[in-house]
């Protein structure tokens, strides 16, 4: 019998629990962990709350949870309530699959003035997520700044500057609605280093911002470059293109209609955030493209912010006794491999690349190198207790330990709570989770 423990109940830990079924089918036993008592990982709390589509693909995790050899162990933080040595001694295999939860720094003068927010907490305060509910963002000022050119700028920006009513079938939480029914804002920025040949949006999400009701994107036509440079891109970047070009080509008329622009600042640096205690505006730096990196040119504008979303990249969290990469911001890893019996996967293998279906192939590898690590003897196969080991150390403890039919009373609970337009209200507050969960 193989013992596997997975850190991490996001799409990386489930691919790898459904490749470690199909790898040892009834022969393995997988817990998966979580610090929440919620499973999903940047399912429930990173895909923006409109769109729901994306987030079905958690009713696969779900069948593969609901498995008599796959459980899922939430509300137990790593570090906290039980070590990664502890888990190498009753586990065969210890996989982390931690994502990146924590925003890269800008590394910019006034980054730590208030209203200047990174996406991870940001998206967290809009998708509820109990680290992040009490962001309380100022959206009474006129202009906001998304740094970043891609998929999570984008969303920040349509998700700034939609009504409550484009919000119907969305699980954005309350606390963020109401708040942004009362946005003053009128004005969002998008700044990219770089020009539209080279931004990491795709054409679905750009193509959400022409069905805005009161919101009309803006690209300036001197920063496309000629349409004839446009057959040299993969075809999803140029159908990319083909939206900014179409904005650009939106006539005023229209744009008069819409009481908030959606400006693309593209060949714009920002070198510094302006303000005494709170955000008062971007100092930026115009660039130029040079071998395909943006170099700043030396002229300098400002653009006047009450807001600031930084969207430029996540990082994973250190875990003590684990080698770590700073440079990549993930465990430092060959292939997934960190140490005997120990493994990465997902973004904390790689780094915050790819897409969600990214993850399945990631965890079948690294399942195949536990796979080969058993039958070389690198590792053990069932000899530290595994699952009924940890049961007896989480008793020893006191854990309240949430498992999925616990999680299943929490989301019954949600969907119980929810406006009539919403699927659920998700609990922001691990102890009315709990509370829900029936563990208080």
């Amino acid at each position: 019998m193989h013992h596997i423990a997975i850190i991490g109940s996001g799409p990386a830990g489930y691919y790898t629990a459904e490749a470690a079924q199909k790898q040892w089918g009834d022969d393995v036993r997988v817990d998966i962990f979580d610090c929440l008592p919620v499973p999903y990982g940047l399912i429930r709390t990173g895909v923006a709350p409109d769109h729901q589509s994306i987030k079905g693909v958690s009713k696969r995790y779900e069948a593969v949870a609901l498995s008599e050899n796959v459980r899922f162990i939430g509300n137990v933080m790593i570090g906290r309530d039980v070590s990664i040595a502890e888990l190498q001694e009753l586990y065969d295999a210890v996989v982390l699959a931690t994502g990146a939860p924590h925003d890269k720094k800008l590394g910019l003068p006034g980054e730590d003035l208030q209203n200047v927010h990174g996406s991870a907490a940001f998206v967290g305060w809009y998708n509820g997520h109990p680290q992040f509910a009490a962001l309380d963002p100022d959206l009474g000022g006129n202009t906001a700044v998304v740094i970043g050119n891609g998929n999570v700028a984008l969303d920040v920006a349509r998700i700034l500057a939609k009504t409550r009513a484009e919000f119907a079938g969305a699980d954005i939480v309350a606390h963020a609605l109401d708040m942004l029914d009362t946005s003053k804002l009128s004005r969002i920025v998008i700044l990219g280093r770089r020009g539209p040949h080279q931004i990491a949006m795709t054409p679905k999400e750009l193509g959400e911002l022409t069905h805005l009701s009161r919101a009309c994107p803006r690209v300036d036509p001197a920063d496309l470059p000629a349409e004839e440079e446009d057959a040299f891109l993969e075809p999803g970047q140029r159908k990319s293109v083909t939206h900014l070009r179409s904005f650009a080509a939106i006539p005023e008329s229209h744009r008069d209609d819409k009481p908030i622009d959606i400006e693309f600042d593209f060949f714009a640096a920002p070198r510094a955030i302006l303000g005494e205690s709170r955000v008062e505006g971007v100092e930026v730096e115009r660039t130029e493209l040079k071998d395909g990196r943006a170099v700043g040119t030396g002229e300098t504008y400002t653009i006047p912010a009450s807001l600031v979303v930084a969207c430029i990249g996540y990082q994973t969290s250190p875990i003590p006794g684990v080698p770590f990469d700073e440079a990549a911001g993930r465990f430092a890893n060959d292939e997934g491999r960190i140490l005997d019996g120990l493994y990465c996967v997902g973004w904390a293998r790689r780094g915050p690349s790819g897409t969600i279906g990214t993850n399945r192939p990631d965890g079948f590898g690294v399942v195949e190198k536990i796979a080969e690590d058993a039958a070389s003897g690198v590792i053990a196969q069932g000899s530290g207790g595994g699952p009924a080991g940890f049961d007896k150390l989480a008793a020893q403890r006191g854990l309240k330990v949430v498992e999925f039919h616990d999680w299943k009373k929490i989301e019954e609970a949600e969907v119980a709570r929810a406006r009539d337009d919403a699927p659920r209200e998700k609990f922001v507050s691990v102890d009315h989770m709990i509370e829900a969960a029936g563990k208080a």
